[in-house]
């Protein structure tokens, strides 16, 4: 096991417990508590229904959050992209890889390895990692958003590791048509 890399720090306030990473304030729970309340809301609403909704709030936080790091950091235009798929891979949601990006035509593919969801819910044969598209969205459309760009996206898990015969995620970000 290695420990937490200095890149990523972590502040507790000793006097409110309140943790904090990247002036942002964190919360600290076990992968299974999180699914858990994941796969039952889901049951409850059904998953297309959930997938819809976390869709439109992950847009919106990932805009957010790569609105504030390109400031504070200085970032612009790919770099934003990376930096967000590095502190997501950190995170324990999984390894997140770039392995497409093309902002002029508003396009990416994203691999997901060690994804959290396969890791606690296994082989269920269907997409399970449905919660990470609006980031990706939303994440591209603040980056073309901050290039003057008017060009809006939309992403989808093309595959899963939790499908037979797949290995890792894959997800696509295209432009809206």
């Amino acid at each position: 096991m290695t420990k937490m890399a200095p890149e990523l720090p972590i502040e507790v306030d000793s006097e409110t417990g309140v943790w904090t990473t990247d002036a942002l304030p964190m919360l600290y729970v076990p992968r299974h508590f999180f699914i858990n309340n994941h796969v039952a809301v889901e049951e409850a609403l059904g998953a297309e229904k959930y997938a819809e909704i976390l869709y439109h709030a992950g847009y919106k936080s990932a805009w957010h959050w790569c609105e504030k790091e390109a400031e504070l950091h200085g970032l612009n235009g790919v770099a934003v992209f990376e930096h967000y798929m590095t502190r997501l891979s950190q995170r324990g949601w999984g390894r997140f890889i770039t392995e497409e990006i093309d902002l002029e035509a508003g396009t990416a593919r994203v691999r997901l390895e060690h994804s959290a969801f396969v890791y606690q819910l296994g082989k269920v044969n269907r997409k399970v990692e449905y919660m990470f598209t609006g980031w990706f969205a939303g994440a591209m459309d603040q980056i073309l958003s901050a290039r003057g760009s008017e060009l809006r996206t939309v992403a989808e898990q093309s595959q899963s590791a939790a499908e037979e015969g797949h290995d890792h995620g894959l997800f696509i970000v295209k432009p809206l048509s």
